[in-house]
């Protein structure tokens, strides 16, 4: 059995690693698109919006509808990239902790 003071000190640097990978996924970006990428959505790993572009294509004064779920679409595509990348970055550290 293991003794408090290895479990601790184990604990401290598994903490260590995964404040490590939280940051480095903060720095990524990440791109969400709408259908035909007519609307792309950038936001960083910790899901700080950074911008949205719209083609022209989908810039229609008669049907901002469109807008409006491209828009959606693209903002969702990028979160649910980044809670992918969250998953597979952070799920390694799933069960390693000493209790």
């Amino acid at each position: 059995m293991m003794n408090m003071q290895n479990m601790m000190k184990q604990a401290q640097k598994l903490q260590k690693q995964m404040e490590a990978k939280q940051a480095e996924l903060a720095k990524t970006t990440f791109v969400g698109k709408s259908a035909q990428e007519l609307v792309l959505a950038t936001f960083t790993g910790d899901k700080k919006l950074l911008s949205i572009d719209f083609k022209e294509a989908v810039v229609d004064p008669d049907d901002i509808e469109t807008l409006a779920d491209m828009t959606s679409q693209a903002v969702n595509d990028a979160l649910k990239q980044i809670e992918e990348a969250t998953q597979k970055s952070m799920g390694q550290f799933a069960g390693k902790l000493p209790f």
